[in-house]
């Protein structure tokens, strides 16, 4: 089982690094998607950039990636912990992809897709994923902060699986997912912007807001250097 495993690690890393968004944005746009608007590599940076019928797609293929490994793995018989650190590693792959220099998105969906994955198919029922939903919709409509909602979110399904007494493995698995999303939040590529920062508040914007600066319209709308420059000019 060992090569299977390792096999299934490549295929998940693999396939959780094909950059649907960076991809669609290409052809529909022709342009580089990490230059504008919020700069992350996914679909609700390419639905500001693009249309819902362009980004959808990308939305639907994302939250995907990680569920056919995951339950490849554990249909050919490899245990719990060995399920877990395929799905992570389909994480790791849509954050860190190696098609694009290992600067990718922040893997919410993809962490969505495989937290809902690992109880359901070892017949449990994924509470995890119904308290993420609950609290994250709890703190967008109240305070409108939707990356301070989805982090909010994704830290409490750990908490539930510790709290539900599921098993180690799974628990682990949903802290892993939580801090492979904060550790992409604050190593994410700098911007012509981080300069005018100070280091503390940066972390701080990128933790709670996942974005360098607390101007969220200014952070959204970015284009890139060029682009702005031409601009003033005209």
């Amino acid at each position: 089982m060992a090569i299977e495993f390792v096999l299934l690690l490549l295929v998940a890393y693999l396939l959780g690094a094909v950059p649907a968004a960076y991809l669609a944005a290409k052809w529909s746009r022709g342009i580089d998607i990490r230059q504008y608007g919020s700069g992350n590599v996914g679909a609700a940076n390419l639905m500001g950039l693009t249309s819902k019928w362009v980004a959808i797609p990308v939305l639907i293929f994302d939250l995907g990636k990680g569920m056919p490994t995951v339950w490849a793995a554990q249909l050919i018989g490899l245990g719990l912990t060995q399920q877990v650190a395929v799905g992570l590693a389909a994480i790791v792959g849509h954050n860190w992809p190696v098609f694009l220099r290992f600067s990718g998105g922040r893997g919410q969906l993809t962490i969505l897709g495989v937290a809902f994955s690992l109880p359901v198919i070892n017949g449990l029922v994924p509470w995890e994923v119904i308290a993420l939903f609950a609290l994250a919709a709890a703190i967008f409509f109240t305070i409108h902060n939707f990356p301070l909602a989805t982090g909010a979110g994704v830290a409490v399904m750990p908490l539930v699986s510790w709290g539900l007494g599921e098993p180690l493995p799974m628990t682990l698995g949903f802290l892993a997912m939580f801090l492979i999303m904060i550790i992409r939040r604050l190593t994410a590529p700098k911007t012509p912007v981080t300069a005018s920062v100070p280091p503390r508040q940066l972390l701080l914007n990128r933790l709670l807001f996942d974005r360098d600066i607390r101007d969220r319209k200014a952070w959204v709308y970015r284009q890139p250097v060029k682009q702005e420059a031409k601009e003033r000019e005209g």
